[in-house]
């Protein structure tokens, strides 16, 4: 039997996360440069996109730049902005296609200006599309989120608009940036790194993690499955005890 078709349709993750990792050691890996790497990784993206849309996963975000990736060598972040600039240019068409939204959370105003003009206007021309919703996580940091929040909430407590005594977490989450996507069911992480690395520390509190020692352009439709196939396997408790959970 295929691994897609030990998938059970019932049981699917409503919000798939990951953390796309090693593309720059496949490429050294290879003996090939680094942005080789980049470039392949994009072909990944494209294949768990193509399947998270067909098994009608309705949320998926990838990790794609962080904040701390900005230290990386300038040669190296321009030619990760021209990547995504291309692979918007190239992919807007197959998103529409697809019925796919897309957004984008993150420290934006650092982008090159070129980047979140394209972004900008990808993110429009598929707003209404009601398909798969793709979350793009670019120059992000769940530690930068969280403080911006934090603020943005203080700003609104001193203006009068919030009262402190109302502040709890479902007021708080308000003011993330995913405010109104469900929490991540399934966190994935590849490359053999067993970490999450700044990424969706709020929103990843009861998210099933999954790490897989394969490098992003070498991971497929296969692992993807895999990964639900696994995840199917858990018992999510939430606090619960394990016959609590399945009484009901």
């Amino acid at each position: 039997m295929l691994l897609k078709d030990q998938i059970d349709k019932d049981k699917l993750p409503v919000h798939i996360a990951i953390i796309m990792d090693g593309n720059g050691r496949w490429a050294t890996q290879h003996g090939m440069d680094r942005i080789i790497g980049h470039q392949r990784g994009v072909e990944s993206v494209r294949k768990i996109i193509e399947a998270a849309a067909e098994l009608k996963i309705q949320y998926l975000t990838l990790y794609a730049f962080s904040t701390e990736n900005w230290r990386r060598p300038d040669e190296e972040v321009t030619a990760l902005m021209e990547i995504m600039v291309q692979s918007l240019n190239n992919e807007t068409n197959t998103l529409l296609e697809n019925n796919i939204r897309l957004t984008a959370i993150g420290d934006l105003g650092r982008l090159a200006r070129g980047v979140r003009a394209r972004l900008s206007e990808t993110i429009r021309v598929t707003s209404k599309s009601t398909g798969l919703y793709l979350v793009v996580a670019l120059s992000y940091s769940s530690r930068w989120e969280i403080t911006e929040a934090a603020r943005r909430l203080a700003a609104d407590v001193c203006s009068g608009k919030v009262k402190p005594e109302s502040v709890g977490e479902t007021e708080f989450e308000k003011y993330m940036s995913t405010s109104g996507i469900p929490d991540p069911d399934l966190m994935i992480r590849t490359s053999g790194e067993i970490r999450i690395s700044n990424f969706l520390l709020w929103q990843l509190a009861y998210t099933e993690l999954y790490f897989t020692e394969k490098l992003w352009p070498d991971f497929g439709k296969e692992d993807f499955y895999s990964a639900i196939i696994d995840f199917q396997k858990r018992v999510r408790r939430f606090g619960k005890t394990s016959e609590q959970v399945l009484e009901k």
